[in-house]
């Protein structure tokens, strides 16, 4: 769409690569179901861009175009899952080199890069990403990518981006561009973007709050660099991880209400965060918007607002944690995150089961840690919920 970077976010979440279809005038951008194109003669093969349809399919190219613009990019990619954009973004590096990681990263990603990108010559250090000094400290001669969540999954912690990407252009040379890479499914597009504090890649689980609806299953990656977008084009039409023309147009259409929903989960998981953290019966909450969350400030300075999850700690550890777990109606014990509905997680058992547990509880996350993923139904009920189900650890909840 003609100056939609000029536009406001609710406003290019619905139009930007999304005008109506040119020979119908439909509203929405059709699913293009083919899996090849028509060309009129050997010398205009790719002519009009599109060939076949693992390379490029014209719903596809509208998703990525928006996700593109609302994060401030230039180019955006989308691919199958979360974990197919974050396998087609490292293959950017190759055999020997070294990634400084966070510590506490999706259990997903921990897998992907221990269990299957060690086997292929790639080395990792984890380090608790809160602090600048431990990633600077980590870094080798041969280091060639640092790779982080903020908000972090499941423990909320952030990463100062701006800081981030300064270590990162302190200790690039002429032979050696050390690469930026933040995962940026827990804030969304809507609260944060890195890009604009000069990091080189933004990689999503659109499966989550940009899909919205625990409908769709789905992931991308954007960049202002084109070398990187070449090289990861490049591998996502080679290795072959691409979306659906079905998934992208569910994934953008749920992309059209990503700042209301946003706001809808921020004001009930703030509310939720407070009440918790006074609850007899939790022993520590995490929630960037809470005064008493360490990197409160640096919150309210890279982010336009604290998102819609909520991580916190049981007392009494995993008997307590899983009698909470079973009371709840509305927050549903489910994996993921990001959907209109309520989800409730223990990460220990579920998302993070790929973690050796002293790792885990070595950076910071015990068995009595539940993670909650606010949804948009009415507050009220959702603390109703959370009041009855965490009255079921008795002796830790005081008498009426």
């Amino acid at each position: 769409m003609t100056g939609s970077d000029k536009m406001k976010f609710s406003t290019r979440a619905i139009h930007a690569g999304q005008d109506p279809e040119p020979n119908t005038g439909a509203v929405n951008v059709p699913v293009f179901f083919t899996s090849t194109y028509v060309h009129e003669e050997l010398d205009q093969y790719k002519a009009k861009g599109y060939w076949y349809g693992r390379s490029n399919n014209p719903t596809r190219t509208a998703l990525e175009t928006c996700l593109a613009s609302l994060e401030n990019g230039k180019f955006g990619l989308c691919f199958a899952s979360g974990m197919a954009a974050t396998s087609a973004t490292m293959n950017l590096l190759q055999s020997g080199d070294h990634v400084v990681c966070e510590e506490d990263v999706y259990g997903g990603t921990y897998r992907l890069f221990e269990k299957v990108l060690t086997r292929y010559g790639l080395t990792f250090t984890y380090v608790d990403g809160s602090k600048p000094e431990n990633i600077e400290k980590a870094i080798k001669p041969n280091t060639k990518m640092l790779w982080f969540e903020t908000p972090t999954n499941p423990l909320l912690r952030l990463v100062d981006l701006k800081a981030l990407a300064e270590i990162a252009k302190k200790h690039s040379t002429k032979e050696r561009k050390l690469l930026t890479v933040i995962d940026n499914t827990f804030a969304s597009p809507y609260l944060q973007n890195p890009l604009d504090y000069g990091i080189d890649v933004v990689v999503h689980s659109t499966t989550k709050f940009i899909g919205g609806h625990s409908d769709v299953v789905g992931g991308a990656v954007i960049t202002n660099d084109e070398q990187v977008y070449e090289q990861v084009k490049f591998h996502q039409n080679a290795i072959g991880g691409t979306p659906g023309p079905m998934d992208c147009y569910l994934t953008m259409r749920g992309l059209k209400t990503l700042a209301i929903r946003m706001q809808a989960h921020e004001k009930n998981a703030a509310e939720i965060a407070k009440f918790l953290e006074s609850h007899p019966a939790v022993e520590r909450v995490l929630y960037p918007g809470l005064k008493s969350h360490p990197q409160h400030e640096l919150a309210k300075k890279q982010m336009r607002g604290f998102g819609g999850m909520v991580t916190f700690v049981v007392k009494g550890g995993l008997d307590n944690a899983k009698k909470v777990m079973g009371a709840t109606k509305l927050f549903v014990l489910a994996e993921s995150l990001g959907g209109v509905e309520s989800l409730m997680t223990h990460p220990a058992v579920m998302t993070h089961g790929a973690v050796p547990k002293a790792e885990r509880e070595a950076r910071g996350f015990v068995d009595g840690l539940v993670r909650l993923s606010v949804g948009i139904e009415d507050l009220e009920d959702l603390m109703d919920d959370l009041k009855k189900a965490l009255a079921t650890v008795k002796e830790l909840t005081p008498a009426k």
